[in-house]
């Protein structure tokens, strides 16, 4: 079975069809700037050369049908026709505390995911409008959400409870959910699969570093605890995201700066993290490397604020598991950044860790980079979230 898997957002849309029985990616592609001038598709079959097409794409209804007239166009399509599709595959950021797993899409689902509008504003909106508009393309294919929230919804109540009255819980669901939940599934998953070790036996903290970039526990194959929150600001010092601060630092900028809430809280979202540590020299890692090599100070500062952050979520999820056997490096900076890996497992001779250097160095394999006699095992294992979605949607239909 072909399984279309769509991440749409709220300016673009990713998509993958994948083969469900040889899980491989057939054909992907981006379609960007949705509803704004310069809108463009790019596409590229397995195997074949990307195509970029610059043409105007004045709402998702049009994107999604751009894919679809990819997908099955003559010359370089790769499906006859939409029949060949089994099923969609949707991401959705929030599901909130209504869904634990994976769900095939109906109209009281879609009104659930719509209910929990407030708690992400920026993606459960495009997420809905990414469904919709499959839906009126492809009325008689099956759809499945498959959310981002959902693994952590295993977290006990100390873990996602936060220390405020009670009242705001009842009325608002104002708890810790967590995000990249479906990434931090896989590679859990994924690890004791490359190490042959029952997935339920292992203690292992999963560390998604990104753009945005997250931490979590997971013990005997449920989560136990992660670092993001309600919203994906807590946590992590990210790219542009603060991670965890000092909350009366909003009401202290707002009165200094004269700014107000919704300003503040753009700062903390888009001028922040390694983007704001780092003097604005850069978000991506790549020039933060670079200008640590060259003793820039602003960019050491950010790297190093950075990887302390990350090592002490380790050391606090060591504790909340009672132990630690597998520590897994994903996303953009955790599997391609060995320099950050190096700086992070530098805090963890606590653990008995000693990392390979030599294996360090790889890129793109699922590797353990520890030593054969590291107490705790180091790996990495690059993530791949379009699987798991196919995964999901194919137990589903």
């Amino acid at each position: 079975m072909n399984i279309l898997v769509i991440n749409c957002g709220s300016s673009s849309l990713k998509f993958q069809l994948i083969n469900s029985e040889s899980e491989q990616c057939i054909a992907k592609g981006l379609c960007e700037r949705i509803g704004i001038d310069g809108s463009q598709i790019t596409y590229t079959p397995a195997g074949g050369e990307k195509e970029l097409n610059v043409t105007p794409m004045p709402d998702h209804t049009e994107a999604i049908r751009l894919v679809l007239e990819a997908l099955t166009n003559e010359k370089t399509g790769v499906v006859k026709s939409l029949d060949e599709i089994g099923a969609v595959g949707h991401r959705v950021v929030h599901g909130g505390e209504k869904f634990a797993q994976s769900v095939i899409i109906d109209n009281e689902v879609l009104a659930a995911i719509e209910a929990c509008n407030d708690l992400a504003p920026l993606h459960n909106p495009a997420n809905l409008i990414g469904i919709d508009a499959c839906r009126k393309l492809m009325p008689s294919t099956p759809m499945v959400a498959v959310f981002d929230t959902a693994f952590h919804q295993t977290m006990p109540q100390e873990a996602y409870m936060y220390g405020l009255p009670a009242e705001y819980y009842e009325k608002y669901k104002i708890r810790r959910y967590g995000f990249h939940g479906t990434s931090h599934s896989y590679v859990s998953k994924r690890a004791a699969q490359v190490l042959g070790v029952p997935y339920e036996s292992l203690k292992t903290i999963v560390c998604h570093l990104g753009n945005g970039a997250s931490v979590s526990a997971v013990k005997n194959g449920k989560c136990v605890d992660t670092s993001m929150g309600l919203t994906p600001l807590e946590g992590l010092i990210m790219g542009t995201r603060s991670g965890d601060i000092d909350p009366a630092i909003i009401e202290f900028l707002a009165h200094k700066e004269n700014k107000s809430i919704d300003e503040i809280m753009s700062i903390l979202n888009k001028k922040s993290g390694v983007l704001g540590l780092s003097n604005n020299l850069s978000s991506d890692f790549r020039d933060l490397e670079d200008g640590y090599h060259k003793g820039d100070t602003y960019a050491t500062c950010a790297m190093k604020t950075f990887a302390y952050r990350v090592a002490k979520y380790i050391g606090a999820y060591t504790a909340a598991m009672n132990g630690v056997d597998l520590i897994c490096f994903t996303a953009g900076v955790g599997e391609n950044a060995a320099l950050v890996r190096t700086m992070i497992c530098g805090y963890l001779g606590y653990l008995g860790v000693t990392l390979d250097q030599e294996a360090n160095g790889k890129r793109g394999e699922d590797i353990v980079i520890s030593t054969p006699d590291s107490r705790t095992k180091v790996m990495v294992i690059p993530t791949n979230e379009e699987l798991a979605i196919a995964r999901e949607t194919v137990r589903l239909v």
